[in-house]
């Protein structure tokens, strides 16, 4: 038996439902009456969720759908095509095509842009192509942690084990095991905990449309997705690497778990030696060495060719040969593979090169869904549209400080991630 409130809600559904189906059988956009009444009937459904508890609220949203019609067909056929309908919404006096108000009568009221100003949400399909897209183009990001958020929240808080140390009482923040004589007296020790704290940041790209090329959904289509999502898979792995935390994920190098590795005495300026990925690799966290990778800057690729370990009178390539050190020729070292990425810093610097267990070691937390809007106005007078995407994630490495070993000092301290120092 429905209540009065999903009576409500169902009725202005199924009466949004029978407008859109209206001008779609006529051929036509929808009205001005017909918008208005289409807005009155969302603003009441609005109105009913808002005075729902939470979870009745989450219950009557159900009423909606996934961006497919209220007969379950798929409402656009491709992402292009629903970028020109959003194009054609935002020019004054222009259609709007009756599917996009059928999307958003189906989505979640807290998800909403505004028609008004040119928009619309993209179709749950297509928005998650395209953030799977993002994570696919980026290198780092996909092999990171991820987890996602549900539509109700902005964050997420997860109880992590505060550990900073192997020593005898230090283990798991404080658990300790001993060897007792018999009716000894038994002492208790517990763990200790803290929270890992990931608050959404808002990532934001814009992308221009020249009115020609908006003229071809297809065209339009190919340019969003590569350039879209090209350079927010590049913006995340830079915050991966280099993000302060502040409106931006946490990045490796502002990390406290960060190891950075001394160079050797005497090591001659902007030089890698084999000592120094030695000196690294010990400093990697037990259980690493399977899933780590050397993440280089492309220019560091000479020092790795010459690179040698003393043989007798001679010595033996470290990175080149099969067999050798490398474990394959010219991909891994140490057995790690070795992956060369824009965002690592130049030869001589701290993040040249990092020895990097992402995928134990940082974590990511998205909201799934990407907030499409169109606008006319910002390069009118270049015959261009803007189309802009919103991201919204966070993420940050898993530890708040490095690790001090059972056996060693402050000199041996072990982490997900390795830096060398500045030569």
């Amino acid at each position: 038996m429905l209540s009065e409130t999903e009576k409500n809600i169902k009725k202005a559904t199924e009466r949004i439902g029978d407008i859109i189906a209206g001008a779609r059988n006529a051929g036509r956009a929808l009205t001005a009456d017909e918008a208005k009444l289409v807005a009155g009937f969302r603003a009441l459904m609005d109105e009913e969720l808002r005075q729902q508890p939470s979870e009745g609220r989450r219950t009557l949203q159900n009423f909606g759908g996934d961006g497919r019609s209220h007969s379950g067909a798929r409402v656009y056929d491709s992402f292009g095509e629903q970028l020109v309908s959003v194009m054609r919404a935002g020019i004054p006096g222009g259609q709007t095509d009756p599917r996009l108000y059928e999307i958003r009568a189906t989505a979640s009221g807290a998800s909403e842009t505004v028609p008004a100003d040119g928009g619309f949400l993209v179709q749950q399909d297509f928005t998650s192509e395209l953030l799977q897209n993002v994570f696919q183009t980026g290198i780092l990001a996909q092999r990171c942690r991820r987890i996602q958020i549900s539509s109700a929240s902005n964050g997420l808080k997860i109880n992590a084990v505060d550990e900073s140390s192997r020593a005898t009482g230090s283990r798991y923040g404080g658990v300790t095991g001993y060897w007792s004589e018999e009716n000894a007296l038994l002492t208790g020790t517990k763990p200790k905990f803290r929270q890992l704290n990931l608050d959404l940041k808002k990532l934001i790209g814009l992308c221009y449309a020249t009115d020609e090329l908006l003229q071809d959904a297809t065209a339009l289509e190919m340019i969003i997705r590569q350039a879209f999502t090209a350079e927010f898979g590049f913006q995340i792995d830079d915050a991966i690497i280099n993000g302060t935390g502040a409106g931006q994920p946490l990045g490796i190098l502002n990390a406290g778990c960060l190891v950075t590795q001394a160079k050797e005495s005497g090591q001659k300026t902007a030089t890698l030696v084999t000592e120094n990925v030695f000196g690294m690799y010990r400093r990697l966290l037990p259980g690493s060495e399977t899933s780590a990778a050397w993440l280089i800057n492309r220019n560091i690729v000479p020092q790795l060719y010459t690179m040698s370990v003393a043989v007798g009178t001679g010595g033996v390539p470290v990175y080149m040969p099969a067999g050798g050190i490398s474990g394959q020729p010219y991909s891994t070292l140490l057995g790690l593979p070795v992956i060369k990425i824009e965002q690592a810093a130049t030869l001589g610097t701290v993040g040249d090169i990092i020895l990097a267990d992402l995928e134990n070691g940082y974590i990511i937390a998205e909201k799934g869904g990407i907030q499409a809007d169109m606008s006319i106005h910002i390069r009118f007078l270049y015959d261009e549209s803007v189309f802009r995407f919103v991201l919204r994630l966070d993420g940050q490495p898993v530890l708040s400080s490095a690790i001090t070993p059972y056996k060693g000092g402050a000199t041996d301290t072990q982490s997900y991630f390795v830096v060398l120092a500045t030569r």
